[in-house]
């Protein structure tokens, strides 16, 4: 965290130009009982948003059945999240820090109850749709817990609490999957949805209680045209790069999708860097410690997703193709619960690197686990255990980069725009994620053999995903290593110094 994060008074830091943040009481950083609580809340929040966004995975080649859709529709059930996902998750940031972090954390978790209740009284796709669009939208709750932990948590809890936060997208994506094979299996479908809206409440309720309002507020008025211009540019983006396979990658839609997303990222650019009060602060956006930590965080979703793409797919495939184990889709599922196991074993350790050798050390050895356990992947992909092995490590090198990509936004950014720009640096994740996705299916698609009287992807088909995704890891380093170097090993008085200066701005302006 730099100095010119600590908002001095009358300075305005973290503010939109002109104006200073909102004086308010309770900014005593939250004590004793009640502090521990509100950690596990809002980690507990954001597994349950983690855990919705993968749970239909299982059911998706049962959809058309259970629906009477076509397979293209029932992909939409996934596509659907990463749209309003992307969307929202740094419009809802920059809406907490300017209204209420907490206010706007309940507002998610109640949008995610209402997706859920959609989908649970439903068997019409539409329907199963639009209430999915509301479960991604729920995806800010990540960002904003990790704002809302900056403000409330003293130096010494900081660190090690927002790598658990952030940890929560892998650990819920891991413990998601088998959970929903299980329901999948053995029970009604829309069970599962039916869970997910009571566990919704269940944490609107512990939030009422255990969470209190961040007191921190950036004034200035709504960008309510920069937040327009931001949804056309990544939907255009993201609907093209995660349909391009099914429509072609030369048809107009997919070009003029591209097309627009990049006439419309320029203007919307333009105006950004004019306005006194942008969505998007470009130009601390712009910094290289700001700039490239996004990217870093890009590569890192893209290697992350691989690993969750293919090991479920990878051994269920028949015993036919050679390599494939034939495993069932609830052990599928448990394939990746060992690495959300590692992923919360690490998160603490994650932090104490971070704190010792400053999260750029923590990141850059994060990315080379990462690239390790792509390796492992490469050369032992024909039995179990194995694999499991190296999806774990994989894991392992995810839970320390998530746990770091936040604490690298917060120390580069002013106070007043921390949920803004983790909402933004989430969303780097889903695009890379997305990216991910695209690149997985066009490989798995077109290297293909005939195994047992089906079409299935070659095992030299998954080698190559292997191969690209411990290539997207090593790219992190490289992004990584270019980060500016700073002493970091004080941060955490430095954050200490940024509680105190707010709590004294508020008093003299109460």
């Amino acid at each position: 965290m730099s100095a010119a994060a600590i908002p001095e008074p009358g300075s305005g830091s973290g503010s939109a130009p002109g104006s200073g943040p909102a004086p308010a009481p309770g900014l005593e950083p939250v004590e004793g009982p009640r502090r521990r609580l509100l950690v596990a809340v809002l980690a507990f929040c954001g597994v349950v948003v983690a855990v919705m966004q993968t749970l239909v995975v299982p059911l998706l080649p049962h959809v058309p059945a259970l629906t009477g859709s076509t397979p293209a529709a029932a992909s939409w059930l996934v596509t659907i999240t990463l749209l309003t996902g992307a969307v929202f998750t740094p419009v809802l940031g920059r809406v907490g820090d300017m209204y209420g972090k907490r206010r706007v954390l309940i507002a998610s978790l109640g949008v995610l109850v209402a997706g859920s209740v959609m989908c649970a009284v439903s068997s019409h796709i539409g329907v199963l749709i639009a209430g999915r669009a509301l479960q991604g939208a729920a995806l800010a709750v990540v960002p904003l817990g990790i704002s809302i932990m900056r403000d409330e948590l003293p130096p010494a809890r900081l660190l090690s609490s927002v790598a658990l936060m952030s940890s929560t997208l892998g650990i819920g994506a891991a413990v998601g999957l088998p959970v929903a094979a299980l329901v999948v299996q053995n029970f009604d479908w829309h069970t599962m949805f039916w869970a997910s809206a009571v566990l919704g409440l269940v944490d609107i309720v512990l939030v009422l209680c255990c969470v209190p309002e961040s007191p921190l507020r950036s004034r200035g008025r709504f960008d309510v045209i920069g937040t327009l211009g931001l949804s056309a540019t990544l939907v255009s983006l993201l609907l093209a790069v995660t349909q391009g396979a099914d429509w072609g990658w030369t048809s107009p839609r997919t070009v003029g999708l591209l097309v627009a997303a990049l006439a419309v990222g320029l203007l919307w650019g333009a105006y950004e860097l004019r306005t006194t009060s942008p969505m998007v602060d470009l130009r601390v956006s712009a910094r290289p410690a700001v700039l490239l930590t996004n990217i870093a965080a890009l590569l890192i979703g893209f290697a992350f997703y691989a690993n969750s793409l293919v090991t479920a797919q990878m051994v269920q495939e028949p015993t036919s193709t050679g390599y494939g184990i034939g495993a069932s889709i609830v052990v599928g599922g448990l394939c990746l619960l060992p690495g959300g196991l590692a992923m919360v074993a690490l998160s603490p350790v994650s932090a104490r690197i971070s704190a010792k050798y400053g999260p750029k050390t923590a990141l850059a050895l994060a990315a080379a686990v990462m690239a390790v356990g792509y390796v492992v992947r490469f050369f032992t992909s024909h039995s179990l255990w194995p694999i499991i092995g190296g999806a774990t490590v994989v894991a392992a090198g995810t839970a320390i980069a998530y746990s770091a990509l936040p604490a690298l936004v917060i120390r580069a950014v002013p106070a007043g725009e921390t949920g803004a720009a983790n909402g933004l640096n989430t969303l780097m994740r889903s695009v890379g994620q997305a990216f991910c996705s695209a690149v997985v299916a066009a490989v798995l698609a077109n290297i293909t053999f005939q195994a047992g009287g089906r079409t299935a992807p070659t095992l030299h088909a998954y080698l190559l995903v292997f191969l690209i995704a411990a290539g997207a890891a090593l790219l992190a380093l490289a992004v990584t290593l270019c980060l500016p170097g700073r002493a970091v090993a004080a941060e955490a008085g430095t954050v200490g110094k940024e509680q105190t200066a707010r709590r004294t701005f508020a008093e003299e302006g109460a």
